[in-house]
This record gives C-alpha cells, structure tokens and sequence, in this order.
C-alpha cells in the first residue's frame, strides 16, 4: 500500500473514530500529520472531503471553532485626510490648500 492509500485509510478510520467519539481519534491524527509531514506532495492529492474529515477531527480534538471570514465593521470608515506630499503638491502647483487639506 503506498504512502496516499495509507493515508486515505487513516482518514477513513478518523472519520468513524469521530463519528464513534473514539478514543484513537488524537492518535490517528498524529498519524496523519507524520504521514503528511513526510511528503507534503500528497496534501495536493487528497479530496476536499479528506481535508474536511481532518479539519473536524482537528475541530474537535482541540475543541476549537475556525472562523469562516472577518466581520465588517459596523461603523461607517472615517474620512482620510489628505496627506502631506499632497499638500505639498497642492501649494507647488499653485492650486493652494482648503479647510479640507487639514
């Protein structure tokens, strides 16, 4: 059996071991991080859903929650105020400056 197929059935197992709350659940994620570790080629290999059974298991043996974005700010941006080179371009080309430049 080669290094992905090991890995696959690693996989497999964790998927159940978390289905089960099974207690082989950090070993078989220590398995796969050192079969991973030892050719990272392989991550490009895996399906979206492997991926997806390791990030679960890794959700719940660290009984962590991964965020899916940032959140927007609810407060609307101040306005910028201009800065000083472009002050300075302002006065050299003679336009001159307005209560807004500051």
């Amino acid at each position: 059996m080669n290094q992905l197929e090991q890995i696959k059935s690693s996989i497999a197992e964790l998927q159940a071991a978390i289905h089960e709350a099974h207690p082989s659940m950090p070993t078989l994620l220590r398995e796969i991080h050192t079969k991973l570790k030892a050719d990272p080629a392989n991550v490009t290999l895996l399906d979206e859903e492997d991926i997806a059974i390791i990030v679960s298991g890794l959700k719940i043996q660290t009984n962590t929650e991964i965020s899916s974005g940032t959140k927007k700010s609810s407060t609307a941006a101040a306005p910028r105020k201009p800065s000083a080179s472009s002050r300075l371009n302002k006065i050299i080309s003679g336009a001159g400056l307005s209560s807004e430049d500051f």
